[in-house]
């Protein structure tokens, strides 16, 4: 008899993010536990969890905290849009994280900043074999989608509670960490909070716009047209 795989949680921040994938569930039923829906389903012969984390580090980390320890998810894997900071991250790439780190943590002089008080760290990893996975589904579902030119990166994503939707903004972030592919509002916090739990993690993000002037317009269109569709051709891969 072949093992039962660990209990899954799929996360994105907003509906749009998972509307088209969380449809294809049919035996899905919803707990509604700390004010947030949470979807329990078989999928494909997996036991997943499936949720929305809310906007913000706090949220995200409530959110991760929960899963963990009222639903016993083992393995979480994060999905949504980001903005992209590093040189050649374009509009309609992907990045799956292999590091996180909030950028606006700044506890100086306790400890440098970036460092997140108690850990001696400013990066939390993200699993190896589950962003492996992760990566290989991603370039799978561009290819399903009819849009090889896109870019599938790997590296490092940080999060902060803002939208960053300014050039100066964007460029600032840029020099206090030029190795920052994207920007967005939740993956460190589920990095910390994994970590504490010695839960695997995997992060993905498509990048919505360039965390710039124009992002405010790119973010809505591109959340509608294209972050769905992709987070639901890039899951269904992942369950092969």
């Amino acid at each position: 008899m072949s093992a039962v795989p660990p209990r899954l949680a799929v996360v994105a921040a907003l509906h749009e993010e998972l509307s088209d994938w969380l449809a294809q569930l049919p035996d899905r039923r919803c707990e509604r536990v700390a004010g947030r829906d949470v979807w329990v389903a078989t999928f494909r012969g997996q036991s997943i969890v499936v949720t929305l984390s809310g906007i913000g580090k706090v949220a995200a980390a409530t959110t991760a905290t929960l899963l963990i320890q009222r639903f016993g998810v083992q393995r979480i894997v994060f999905t949504g849009v980001a903005g992209g900071l590093g040189p050649g991250v374009a509009v309609g790439d992907v990045v799956v994280a292999r590091r996180l780190l909030q950028h606006d943590m700044n506890a100086w002089p306790l400890v440098p900043r970036h460092e997140v008080p108690g850990y001696g760290r400013a990066h939390f990893e993200t699993d190896t074999a589950l962003s492996d996975t992760l990566a290989w589904a991603c370039e799978q579902a561009l290819l399903d989608m009819g849009l090889p030119t896109q870019r599938l990166h790997q590296g490092l994503i940080i999060s902060g509670d803002q939208f960053v939707s300014d050039t100066a903004a964007a460029q600032a972030l840029q020099r206090d960490l030029p190795d920052a592919l994207a920007v967005e509002m939740e993956g460190a916090a589920f990095a910390q909070v994994c970590h504490d739990h010695g839960v695997p993690l995997a992060v993905v993000r498509t990048i919505s716009d360039r965390a710039d002037d124009d992002a405010h317009t790119d973010f809505s269109q591109f959340l509608r047209d294209f972050a769905s569709p992709y987070s639901q051709a890039m899951l269904n891969r992942w369950f092969t």
